[in-house]
């Protein structure tokens, strides 16, 4: 079965770090753009990085968060740092074909469009 299955996640204090995984299940992830999304509570989802040739990151991420690939493990990390309260969400990975799409649109349109494979979630809360 082709799916994408997350890890990580949980409950952090102001300033802590914590990793997320996306790992492909049934096809390989160097085929695809992955993206991690976010959505708060009661806000819009948010692209706020995708990697594939290249990678995007939100501005409100950037500098804070740092996304790699390991195609050994057909694995996608997100690496999150300095986290803040305001980064309580719950995070997404989503894949998509490369060949239609790239980092920069996928997460300009929040993944709205082409997606072909999604996470089931992580809860990340950002709490003392």
């Amino acid at each position: 079965q082709e799916q994408l299955v997350q890890s990580g996640g949980g409950l952090v204090q102001p300033g802590g770090s914590l990793r997320l995984s996306c790992r492909a299940s049934g096809f390989t992830l160097d085929e695809y753009i992955i993206g991690w999304f976010r959505r708060a509570p009661g806000e819009e989802r948010e692209g706020i990085s995708c990697i594939g040739g290249s990678t995007f990151y939100s501005d409100s991420v950037k500098g804070r968060f740092t996304v790699s690939r390991d195609n050994a493990k057909n694995t996608v990390y997100l690496q999150m740092s300095s986290l803040k309260p305001e980064d309580t969400a719950d995070y997404y990975c989503g894949a998509a074909i490369a060949s239609l799409t790239s980092p920069q649109a996928m997460c300009h349109s929040r993944g709205h469009y082409g997606m072909d494979f999604w996470g089931e979630g992580s809860l990340v809360t950002v709490s003392s």
